[in-house]
């Protein structure tokens, strides 16, 4: 299930690691945020990579987030992702459209 947001909301996201038998892990570096489509959803990381803002752009839509580490601590790399689905839905009704139809001739009645 993917996590909602509106589209003039955001939201803290923070990532942690942590071994295969549920302990907490260290990584090599600093963490890398990606967004999969940036006209949906925007991610601005932390200087340590350990947590980021995820903004709606605007547009409804669904994206995915991720976080890229090395688990490798020596001069190898192993990468371990973290992927988080997530989609914008429409906000608040802000604004009222009012759409015409095509004119067509005013019937007069007939008394």
């Amino acid at each position: 299930m993917a996590f909602i947001l509106t589209a003039d909301q955001e939201v803290p996201v923070t990532v942690a690691f942590d071994d295969d038998h549920g302990n907490p892990a260290v990584v090599d570096g600093v963490p890398v945020w990606a967004s999969s489509d940036d006209t949906i959803l925007m991610v601005v990381a932390a200087d340590d990579g350990m947590s980021a803002v995820v903004s709606a752009v605007g547009p409804d839509g669904t994206g995915q987030i991720s976080v890229t580490a090395d688990a490798d601590m020596g001069s190898g790399v192993v990468s371990v992702i973290g992927l988080l689905d997530m989609e914008v839905v429409a906000g608040a009704a802000a604004v009222a459209v009012i759409s015409a139809g095509t004119p067509v001739p005013h019937v007069v009645p007939v008394p």
